[in-house]
């Protein structure tokens, strides 16, 4: 699994479902961002015809960034300094 932030690396799969080397993108609960692009990913999923548990996951996931940014706040992403990698 590759993440697109060297610093997210650390992040694993212990149950190996993600190939070695497939790129994976992460959003956190943050990025002000992240709610949106969840749900505008669910209505693409749907429209592509993607079941309907994985769109409504998405959906929920969506609505649960969104509670966590009204609870603790949310932030423009960011990359850590270089020398943290």
């Amino acid at each position: 699994m590759k993440h697109a932030r060297e610093d997210y690396n650390r992040i694993q799969d212990p149950g190996h479902k993600i190939p070695e080397g497939e790129p994976v993108f992460l959003l956190r609960g943050q990025d002000i961002n992240a709610p949106l692009v969840v749900e505008y990913w669910a209505g693409l999923a749907k429209k592509v015809g993607a079941e309907e548990n994985i769109v409504q996951a998405a959906i929920e996931q969506s609505s649960a960034m969104r509670r966590w940014q009204n609870e603790h706040g949310a932030k423009i992403p960011d990359l850590p300094p270089h020398d943290m990698y």
